[in-house]
């Protein structure tokens, strides 16, 4: 039987989230920005961000069905995969501002969610590995907790050194200074945070090594991999199943946050777009895009902050009392809906109110990287969590990919109408969705 962890050991063993998060709130708050700035439309950016999901869904179920065949008496199952990503990682986030071409940003863009990916699958099943199934929807919340704090600091990192100085403007066609040293803090922090973890926590081996050694070999070999990894998939759950639906809806909408929120609302609330290059008064209109670009990077760090307000919560409460998963991802993705649709709203005069948006977002986001995770972690088999918790990863870039591939720009602009803050309407309705879509899990296990 799994003993239980205090409040510090799960903080340990979930800090390199920290960094994981420093990765995903830069690229997520940022590399829009950086492909307008090399010369992007806005109807070509969703394509430029497929690499990201792309990857996602080849390395993520082969990371997870290696670190469960993986054990080093020294570095244990899932911190090989922690530290190795960190290292690609932080090399990446630190090369990126430096792209000074198109093709250049989207080559960087893949080999950093490739080696964040490498990372982040392994820290979901180490809560799991861990805490035993009362305990987890605890230790995934401060997962959640840690990653608000990641996304809070790194959205806001580009507005902080701009005012320590550092420059905000640029030549047509170059990336400013303040993404320069923004990146360079976030790839430190990867790093750093990453060893805290794999420095800190320990691991345990197979309760059966000589059943682990004999399936290994049973097992060997890379068509042998693959064919469990297809096999695996075949026999999934049912639950995982129904929680895909929800996944499905969620990350499609987050995915059109992350491609869309920079042009959509610099041009429809700060009335700012992107210059063209031949503008006659480019210098004035980038110093205006730019300074949008900012105030948005600050307010979408807003629900890194709500969403650890969130964790906070959910954390008082899942360790005094079981909480229902179901209702609680249910509400919480219905709130960040309405705070999408709420985008519509807002106009230079009353901007104040994308702190209200970011803020109903947090919850939902909040709730994405924990009851999702409780909810499955009940209902798979102990000793292919890692496997299983990477082929999860599915119904999480398969909508990204359909969203890349033309999803955003055919739906919204047949629904909704040409204007480019009409994806943030997009955006609510697919959360929406995905609240509503809770309804389908019937699973006692997994629902408390």
């Amino acid at each position: 039987m799994k003993k239980r962890l205090s409040f510090w050991e799960i903080w340990n063993m979930s800090f390199g989230f920290l960094g994981i998060q420093f990765g995903f709130a830069l690229q997520g708050g940022n590399m829009s920005r950086i492909f307008q700035t090399l010369g992007a439309g806005k109807d070509d950016i969703p394509l430029l961000w497929i690499a990201a999901p792309l990857t996602g869904l080849i390395v993520q179920p082969i990371i997870g069905y290696l670190s469960d065949r993986t054990w080093s008496p020294r570095w244990g199952r899932r911190r090989p995969y922690f530290l190795l990503g960190a290292i690609l990682s932080s090399l990446a986030l630190f090369f990126v501002p430096y792209s000074s071409a198109l093709w250049m940003a989207a080559g960087f863009l893949w080999v950093l969610d490739a080696s964040i990916n490498i990372s982040m699958e392994p820290f979901r099943a180490l809560v799991a590995d861990k805490l035993d199934d009362e305990q987890r929807s605890y230790g995934f919340i401060i997962q959640t907790l840690i990653i608000g704090v990641g996304t809070w600091i790194a959205s806001n990192l580009p507005w902080l050194v701009t005012k320590l100085g550092v420059s905000n403007t640029s030549e047509p066609g170059v990336i400013p200074d303040s993404v320069y040293v923004s990146f360079s803090i976030g790839a430190f922090v990867f790093l750093a945070s990453i060893l805290y973890t794999v420095f800190t926590t320990s691991e345990d081996p197979p309760e059966d090594m000589e059943a682990f050694e004999k399936e290994k070999a049973e097992n060997a070999g890379f068509i042998a991999g693959i064919s469990e990894i297809f096999s695996n998939i075949a026999k999934m759950p049912k639950v995982m199943v129904q929680l895909g639906v929800v996944q499905f809806f969620s990350w499609f909408a987050f995915f059109t946050m992350w491609s869309f929120s920079t042009p959509a609302l610099t041009e429809a609330v700060y009335n700012a777009p992107k210059p063209a290059v031949d503008a006659a008064n480019y210098e004035a209109m980038d110093i205006a895009y730019n300074e949008a670009a900012n105030a948005v990077s600050s307010a979408f760090g807003v629900y890194g902050l709500s969403s650890m307000a969130f964790a906070l919560l959910l954390s008082f409460l899942a360790a005094r009392m079981r909480i229902n998963r179901k209702l609680t991802h249910l509400v919480s993705l219905v709130l960040g809906g309405i705070g999408f649709l709420l985008m519509g709203v807002w106009n230079e005069s009353t901007s104040d109110g994308l702190i209200l948006s970011f803020t109903l977002i947090g919850f939902a986001w909040g709730s994405i990287l924990s009851m999702p995770y409780a909810m499955l972690s009940s209902s798979i088999p102990a000793e292919k969590m890692g496997v299983y918790m990477g082929i999860f990863n599915m119904f999480i870039v398969i909508p990204q990919i359909v969203a890349a591939l033309g999803g955003i720009n055919v739906v919204y602009k047949a629904l909704l109408g040409d204007n480019i803050i009409n994806t943030m309407m997009l955006a609510g309705i697919s959360l929406i969705l995905a609240g509503l879509s809770n309804l389908l899990i019937r699973d006692k296990r997994a629902i408390a």
